[in-house]
C-alpha cells in the first residue's frame, strides 16, 4: 500500500479528483439500485437520488482530503449522528460497503488503492451502525 494515501490529497487525486469521486458515487448508486441484497438501504433513500448523489460526491471529496464541497453547499455534518435515525445493523452496513465494492470494481485504481478505501470506509460505516443501535433502542 503507498505510504501516501490519507496524507494530504493523495487519495483525493488518487481517487480521480471530483470527477473520479463523482464516477465512483455514480457506480456505487447504480449498484444500490441493482443489488437485491441493497433493496434495504435502497428503501432508505429518496426516490430521486439526485440530492443523495451530490451529498455524497461532495462529502467524500473532502473525506478524502480534498475541497469540503459538502459543507460549502450543506454546512457541517458529522456522519454518523446524521445517520443514527436510520435503523442500521450489520446486514445494511454490509450492504452499503458491498455496494462500494462494487462500485470500485469498474474504477481504474489500483488494487492497493481500493483495499485502503474498503478499509477506511469501514470505520464511518460501522460508526453510523453503533450510532443507530444506540438511538433506535
Amino acid at each position: 500500500m503507498s505510504a501516501s494515501y490519507g496524507v494530504e490529497d493523495a487519495s483525493y487525486r488518487t481517487a480521480g479528483e471530483f470527477d473520479g469521486v463523482k464516477a465512483l458515487v455514480d457506480a456505487f448508486y447504480d449498484a444500490m439500485e441493482t443489488l437485491p441484497e441493497a433493496s434495504q438501504i435502497r428503501e432508505m433513500h429518496p426516490a430521486d437520488l439526485t440530492e443523495s448523489r451530490d451529498k455524497l460526491t461532495r462529502f467524500l471529496c473532502g473525506w478524502l482530503g480534498g475541497p469540503r464541497l459538502y459543507r460549502e453547499k450543506y454546512g457541517p455534518i458529522a456522519i454518523p449522528p446524521a445517520h443514527a435515525h436510520l435503523k442500521i445493523g450489520e446486514a445494511e452496513r454490509d450492504a452499503w460497503l458491498l455496494c462500494m465494492e462494487e462500485a470500485l470494481k469498474g474504477r481504474p485504481y489500483s488494487d492497493d488503492f481500493k483495499q485502503y478505501l474498503m478499509t477506511q470506509l469501514f470505520v464511518p460505516a460501522e460508526r453510523c451502525r453503533m450510532a443507530s443501535q444506540v438511538a433506535n433502542r
